[in-house]
């Protein structure tokens, strides 16, 4: 979970936060906190109704039926190809600050396809070989952004000089909305790593409590990241690394390349972890017959969805080399708005079809639900035409699949009535 809350954006979303906020925006993220702790809250029961993999789809498919389901299936498997791709193409970009050479056209797709590729075959030989790789990149990252945060705040402590007064900015309910919005697309993810529930050890019991580990620790990390950067910046809007320039302040020349070196573990971690999560949604679409049964295939020895795997790199790679990085994120932002509202809303779904099923049980339900619902309908009111456009596209995709899947079962239907 941490894995994938915690990618590349911590490295340029404080700048853009500190353009909203300014001083506010440590507080910003606490409030962001609250947000998307009703909708993971939510999330700790509704994972608790199942073992198997799936996630987001598979709550959704239990609580509405298969139209939407295969909607959120698409939403989730999209956002998480087209994000992944932009981030890859981000390691490149930081890559190149060290060795120039990695922006050449075919140095840069042989590089991404050598990445993609040693982590689709970590994760073809099985879980627990991909789930070891994640978390030496999740250790990893934490670690360098805990030197970080707490190098920052000892500097500033230390040598009150080091210190600027935060630039003021008005704070309207606009630039809150906005703020926020961003914030959640920086905790976004969380929901990832219960794609792969069936094949963990005990999911239904260990989801709620990884659920409150990993956003705590997350909201922590954010926080001493902003106040770093809010007050050793003169003006850290205006700035696109702002984590970079911070450290330079109190690092001095080595902030640069610590930072950076950071920032390319940070995101490889990030692609790690999404190979092990993403390809057990087309799994599980293709178990129960959303997808062509193709997805469905198991390894015979390694026990993994290596049709799944292999496809979702395959993917991966040519989006990575010729995919767009702005899109990506807008596209992967927008649909986990969806994506949460269904997870929300399918837990009195579930209730009432399944009262005794859950593992855990959330305490005033009724009262998350309505707020988590509230909550997403404010930030779905922030998004502009071209993010509206992006999200009926796929949408649209979806549709075409359900009509596929339905016409599947009527031709299997009329051949089992002949």
């Amino acid at each position: 979970m941490l894995n994938t809350m915690i990618g590349a954006s911590i490295f340029g979303l404080p700048s853009l936060i500190a353009g909203y906020l300014g001083k506010y925006s440590p507080i910003g993220y606490l409030a962001a906190f609250a947000g998307v702790a009703v909708i993971a809250a939510c999330l700790a029961e509704v994972s608790s109704y199942f073992q198997e993999a799936g996630g987001p789809y598979l709550y959704t498919r239990e609580a509405f039926g298969r139209f939407a389901a295969i909607q959120v299936g698409w939403l989730t498997w999209l956002s998480r190809v087209t994000a992944c791709s932009g981030v890859a193409n981000l390691f490149i970009t930081y890559l190149g600050a060290f060795v120039p050479a990695a922006n050449g056209r075919w140095v840069r797709a042989g590089i991404l396809t050598g990445l993609i590729g040693v982590l689709a075959a970590v994760n073809y030989r099985g879980v627990s070989e991909g789930k070891t790789v994640s978390n030496f990149f999740t250790a990893t990252k934490i670690g360098l952004l805990g030197l970080f945060a707490a190098g920052g705040l000892v500097a500033l402590w230390l040598h009150p000089s080091l210190r600027v007064t935060p630039v003021a900015v008005p704070l309207t309910w606009g630039n809150c909305f906005q703020a926020i919005l961003l914030m959640v697309y920086a905790y976004g993810g969380f929901e990832s790593a219960l794609i792969a529930s069936g094949e963990a050890s005990d999911p239904r019991k260990d989801a709620p409590v990884a659920l409150l580990i990993a956003m705590v620790t997350a909201t922590v990390l954010y926080v001493a990241v902003q106040v770093v950067v809010i007050y050793t910046l003169a003006d850290p809007a205006a700035t696109a690394k702002p984590a970079v320039d911070a450290a330079r302040q109190f690092l001095g020349p080595m902030g640069m390349t610590l930072v950076g070196i950071g920032t390319l573990i940070s995101v490889y971690g990030y692609l790690s972890a999404n190979m092990l999560h993403t390809p057990r949604v087309m799994f599980a679409m293709g178990q129960r017959g959303d997808f062509p049964k193709f997805f469905a295939r198991i390894h015979p020895q390694f026990r993994t969805p290596y049709a799944s795997i292999v496809v979702f790199a395959t993917m991966l790679i040519l989006f990575s080399i010729g995919g767009d990085f702005r899109w990506n994120a807008s596209l992967s932002a927008i649909s986990r708005l969806f994506m949460y509202g269904a997870i929300v809303a399918a837990l009195p779904v579930l209730r009432r079809k399944q009262p005794e099923r859950a593992i855990f049980r959330l305490p005033g339900a009724m009262f998350f639900v309505v707020v988590g619902l509230g909550f997403m309908a404010v930030l779905v009111a922030q998004m502009r035409a071209r993010e509206l456009v992006v999200l009926s596209a796929a949408f649209g995709i979806g549709l075409v699949n359900w009509l596929w899947a339905r016409g599947v079962d009527e031709n299997r239907a009329e051949g089992v009535a002949i």
